[in-house]
C-alpha cells in the first residue's frame, strides 16, 4: 500500500516514516504540498499535516479530494479545537489530533483501506489467471504454471489490477512505475505491455485482460 505523507516537521515526520514503512508501507514523504497532486492518482491513502510551509493541510487536501475522490485521507493536527475538526472532516475521512500513538494511526489506516477497499485479498482469479497480491505470484489456472514476470511487467500488472475497471492513462501509468515525467510519443509502456500481453493473455492478437482504450491508455478487465 502507498501512502502520501506530508509533514514538515523532521523529527514527526521521520519518526512516522520509518514507522509506516517498517509496517510494510510504501510512504512517499512530503515536506510541503507543492508536488501533492501529482501523486493523487499513485497513492492508497494520504496523510496530511495541517500548518504546512505555503498551502495549509485543509486546501491541499480539498485539492486532492476534488481531483481523486475515492482517496483516503487523514489529517494530522495540533488544533484540536471543535472548529478544526469540523472544517477537516468536509473532505478529510479522519481527524487525528497531536500527540497521537503510532498504533493508533496504523489501526485507523487499516480502517480506511478496509473502507475503501485499497487492501487486496489473499487472491484474484482473473479470467484464466490466478494471481497471489501478496506473494506477487501469477499462475495459468488451466495449467497450474507460475508466469514468470520482470519487475516492471509485475508492477504494471499489478498497478492495473489495484485500477480493476478504471481507463489508466499512459502518463498514469507510466509516471506511478517509472517514477518520472512521461512523454508522448514514448514507446518504452507500449512495449512492456506487448511483452506482458504475450505472457498472461490466451491470444495476444486479441487481448481480452488488458485492454488498449486507443489514444488515451488501458484497461485490466477481469
Amino acid at each position: 500500500m502507498r501512502i502520501l505523507y506530508i509533514e514538515d516537521e523532521e523529527e514527526l515526520g521521520s519518526w512516522v516514516y520509518q514507522d509506516l514503512t517498517k509496517r510494510g508501507y510504501q510512504v512517499k514523504w512530503l515536506k510541503n504540498g507543492d508536488t501533492a497532486m501529482e501523486h493523487s492518482n499513485t497513492s492508497d491513502l494520504a496523510i496530511l499535516d495541517v500548518m504546512l510551509p505555503g498551502l495549509d493541510g485543509f486546501s491541499i487536501g480539498k485539492r486532492l479530494k476534488k481531483a481523486s475522490p475515492s482517496l483516503p485521507i487523514i489529517m494530522l493536527s495540533a488544533r484540536s479545537q471543535v472548529d478544526d475538526k469540523l472544517e477537516g472532516l468536509e473532505f478529510a475521512d479522519d481527524y487525528i489530533t497531536k500527540p497521537f500513538h503510532p498504533d493508533e494511526l496504523a489501526a485507523r489506516i487499516g480502517v480506511l483501506l478496509r473502507r475503501f477497499d485499497r487492501i487486496m485479498p489473499s487472491e484474484v482469479r482473473i479470467q484464466h489467471l490466478r494471481y497471489l497480491p501478496n506473494h506477487y505470484q501469477l499462475f495459468k489456472e488451466d495449467k497450474q504454471e507460475e508466469i514468470i514476470l520482470t519487475s516492471k511487467q509485475l508492477q504494471i500488472f499489478d498497478y492495473l489490477l489495484k485500477h480493476s475497471g478504471q481507463i489508466m492513462t499512459k502518463e498514469q501509468i507510466y509516471e506511478s512505475i517509472w517514477e518520472e515525467d512521461y512523454f508522448e510519443g514514448d514507446k518504452t509502456l507500449m512495449v512492456h505491455i506487448r511483452y506482458l500481453r504475450e505472457k498472461i493473455e490466451k491470444d495476444p492478437a486479441k487481448p481480452t485482460i488488458i485492454e488498449t482504450i486507443r489514444g488515451i491508455g488501458y484497461r485490466l478487465k477481469q
